[in-house]
C-alpha cells in the first residue's frame, strides 16, 4: 500500500536563530512634560529669587546665629533626645513584638494594650502628661508594694525634669510604633527557618536572636530609618515643656531680639542638615543589607546546583 503525504521533518534538526535586528523606535512627542518642566523650573527660580532679595528675612542675622553657642547647645540636646528615644523605643518595640507573637494570651493582651493606648493618644498629650506626672504621683520610691514602707524615695518634681519627661514621652510612644515594625519584620521570615532551627535543638531565644532577627532586619531597617528621621523633627514638640532642644532655644532667642522668622529659619536649616545626614546614612545601611541578602541567595543557589545536575 502506497502512502502519500508531506515529507517528514527531522525532529533533531535545529533552526538557525534569527538575527537580532536593531530597533529604531521613535519616541512620541510629549509636549505636556516639557511644559510642566519649564513651569517647575520657573517657579523654583522665582521662589529662590524672592527669598534671596527679601530684606525682611534678615540673612545677616541668620548667618550670625547659625553657629551661636546657644543654638549648638539646643542642637546637641535634639541629637541626644533622638538617639536615646530611638534606642529605648527600639528595645521596647522588640519586647512588645515578641510578646505579641507569644503563645501566652496574657502577654499578647498586655502588648496589644500598650500599642493600642500609646498609638491612640497624641504625642503632645503624652509629653504634657509626663511633665506633670508629679500632680498624680508626688513621689516615687522602691519598697514594699501596697502602701508598705519605702527604702528609697524621690520627689517627682526633682526626678522628672523637662529632658526626662521628653525622653519618656518620645521613647514610650516610639516603642508602640516600633512594635508593629518589628512584628511585621519577624512575620516576613519563612516559618521553615524557625522550624529548622528548632529541629537542630536551638532554644526559642537562640532562634530569635540567631535566625529570625538577622533575616528580619532587611524588612525592619527601612521603616526604622524613616522613624529616626521623623524623630529628629518630632523632638521639636518638646518645646511645649521647655525641653531646651533646638526649637525651644530658638524661641527663647527670638523672644529677646524679636527676629522670629530669622530664628525659625536657623532652626529649619539645622533640621534639614540633620535629616539629610540621617537619610544618607539610611541609604548606605539599606544597600549593605541588600548586598548581604543577595550574596546569601547566590550562595544558596551555588550550593544547591550540584544536586540539580545529577538528578534524572
Amino acid at each position: 500500500m502506497e502512502v502519500t503525504g508531506a515529507p517528514e521533518v527531522a525532529t533533531g534538526a535545529r533552526t538557525a536563530p534569527e538575527p537580532h535586528l536593531p530597533i529604531d523606535a521613535i519616541r512620541p512627542p510629549r509636549p505636556g512634560r516639557w511644559i510642566a518642566a519649564v513651569v517647575a523650573v520657573f517657579a523654583m527660580v522665582w521662589l529662590l529669587y524672592t527669598i534671596i532679595v527679601n530684606e525682611n528675612l534678615h540673612w545677616d542675622v541668620i548667618v550670625e546665629y547659625l553657629t551661636d553657642g546657644r543654638i549648638l547647645g539646643g542642637l546637641w540636646v535634639t541629637i541626644q533626645l533622638t538617639v536615646l528615644s530611638m534606642v529605648i523605643g527600639l528595645a521596647l518595640g522588640v519586647l512588645a513584638a515578641v510578646m505579641q507573637l507569644s503563645g501566652s494570651p496574657v502577654l499578647r493582651a498586655a502588648s496589644g494594650l500598650y500599642t493600642w493606648f500609646f498609638r491612640g493618644t497624641p504625642l503632645l498629650v503624652q509629653l504634657i502628661f509626663w511633665f506633670n506626672i508629679g500632680l498624680v504621683f508626688p513621689s516615687f520610691g522602691i519598697g514594699v508594694p501596697f502602701d508598705g514602707p519605702k527604702l528609697i524615695e524621690w520627689q517627682a518634681n526633682e526626678l522628672i525634669t523637662p529632658f526626662t519627661a521628653a525622653l519618656l514621652g518620645l521613647a514610650i510612644n516610639e516603642g508602640a510604633y516600633m512594635a508593629e515594625i518589628v512584628r511585621a519584620g519577624i512575620r516576613s521570615v519563612d516559618p521553615g527557618q524557625r522550624e529548622a532551627a528548632e529541629a537542630l535543638g536551638m532554644s526559642h531565644r537562640q532562634v530569635l536572636r540567631r535566625v529570625v532577627l538577622p533575616q528580619a532586619m532587611r524588612v525592619i531597617i527601612p521603616p526604622t530609618g524613616n522613624q529616626f528621621i521623623s524623630m529628629l523633627k518630632t523632638t521639636s514638640m518638646v518645646s511645649v515643656i521647655a525641653g531646651a532642644e533646638l526649637l525651644t532655644v530658638s524661641q527663647r532667642i527670638y523672644l529677646g531680639n524679636f527676629e522670629v522668622i530669622a530664628m525659625l529659619i536657623v532652626a529649619s536649616i539645622w533640621y534639614i542638615v540633620l535629616t539629610t545626614i540621617a537619610s544618607v546614612g539610611q541609604h548606605f545601611i539599606e544597600k549593605r543589607f541588600e548586598r548581604g541578602h543577595h550574596a546569601l541567595q547566590t550562595r544558596v543557589r551555588r550550593n544547591l546546583r550540584p544536586f540539580g545536575k545529577g538528578s534524572v
